[in-house]
């Protein structure tokens, strides 16, 4: 099938595995992985994404690079980090292009861990959330403005001025 952008468009699978332990206190939440972060295993994988940059700032420690630095980086704040969208169709990475999506099972992280917050990266993260999840966990998310490159809308000081909240 073919999307409005001439892309071949197909149901594409979250593969990558949610990080949390027992002690996470704030569940991020993404849309869906980039194709970048799919290839890599892992989120956030785009180099122009923001995303460890800004957490690196918000708590004042090194931008981690390997996947085990950002692993241990996240657990050892307390944090908590997955997508929404378990699956859809989407060309490339676009979230604007994202169709029949099918949502992730939260569960497994809000009963294992101690969550009390819910953060959501973007405006499509927390839609999608808002749509599927929210009366499902019973928690209100924050939607704070995303990391991708594609947000021109907020420069990086805009972003770590706005992602602060994670510390409160």
């Amino acid at each position: 099938m073919r999307s409005a952008l001439g892309k071949v468009r197909g149901t594409v699978l979250h593969e990558i595995a949610p990080v949390y332990d027992e002690n996470s206190r704030v569940l991020i939440l993404g849309s869906f992985p980039s194709v970048r972060s799919r290839e890599e295993g892992f989120f956030y994988g785009h180099p122009q994404n923001r995303f460890w940059r800004v957490l690196g700032v918000v708590f004042e420690e090194a931008v981690p690079v390997t996947v085990e630095e950002k692993r241990h980086f996240l657990l050892s704040h307390g944090i908590a980090l997955w997508d929404v969208i378990a699956s859809c169709e989407i060309a490339g990475s676009a979230d604007s292009s994202i169709r029949n999506a099918v949502p992730n099972d939260l569960n497994r992280i809000l009963q294992t861990s101690c969550v009390e917050r819910v953060v959501t990266n973007g405006k499509t993260a927390d839609a999608y959330y808002r749509k599927y999840q929210e009366a499902r966990t019973g928690k209100a998310a924050i939607c704070l403005p995303s990391t991708s490159p594609a947000n021109a809308a907020f420069g990086l000081f805009e972003l770590i001025a706005a992602w602060r909240v994670l510390k409160e």
